[in-house]
């Protein structure tokens, strides 16, 4: 039996416009990384409107991922003003090494247990890519590798719970980074501390992973300390 073609067509069809929901993942990245650069610094108001023309979308995206934003301590929404962006508070850092020492912890014991064999090369590269970035001194490479590094080894512990806790401790971690690394340049240190975890990782040793870990929870907090000292 012969089909209609106008029904052929209809299925062919594909939507013209991304959904809501995806554009305001879209926009929650861009933002997001906006004001890790400081693209939009702390104490700065944001326009919705703006923001949406320069992203060339709506603004209902946008407002959805300030509201996202806003549940990770990136902006905050005042009454009447706006939407402003949130400081950084290196004191609230520490608070949250607190919470993020056990857990980075169980991750790397995690991800050595469960990691497919594809998610250890990748973890591998990553190690040699931050190692080549602290080496060069290159900021924007090793900040952009670590944000990679932290979504990788949280998505090899294959838990959704863990994955949804540490995403936005680890992205507070990296605003904090990009501000004070520059005036530290920590860069290979960083970087070998990094790449003893991941290589633990891909060779499934979670001892060792753990303990690399511990090593590197201590560089993190001893480099907050050392800005709070010079704040």
């Amino acid at each position: 039996m012969k089909k209609n073609s106008s029904t052929r067509n209809t299925a062919r069809r594909e939507p013209v416009n991304p959904p809501e929901q995806l554009l305001a993942d879209v926009a929650f990245v861009q933002i997001e990384e906006m004001i890790i650069t400081r693209k939009l610094p702390p104490g700065s108001m944001i326009s919705e409107s703006q923001l949406a023309a320069e992203m060339e979308m709506g603004r209902t995206p946008v407002r959805e991922a300030l509201q996202r934003l806003r549940q990770i301590g990136f902006v905050e929404m005042l009454p009447r003003r706006g939407t402003l962006v949130a400081g950084v508070d290196i004191r609230q850092q520490l608070e949250l090494l607190e919470v993020r020492r056990p857990l980075e912890e169980l991750v790397v014991r995690v991800a050595a247990l469960r990691a497919t064999p594809e998610e250890r090369a990748n973890l591998q590269r990553l190690a040699q890519q931050m190692t080549a970035a602290g080496e060069r001194g290159d900021m924007e490479a090793w900040i952009r590798t670590g944000g990679e590094i932290h979504d990788a080894e949280v998505r090899a512990t294959h838990n959704s719970m863990l994955i949804t806790s540490m995403l936005p401790i680890h992205a507070q971690s990296r605003r904090f980074w990009y501000h004070h690394i520059a005036q530290n340049r920590a860069y290979v240190e960083g970087a070998q501390l990094h790449s003893n975890v991941l290589t633990a990782i891909a060779d499934g040793d979670g001892d060792r992973a753990a303990a690399a870990a511990h090593g590197l929870m201590q560089f993190i907090e001893r480099f907050t300390r050392s800005a709070l000292d010079t704040f």
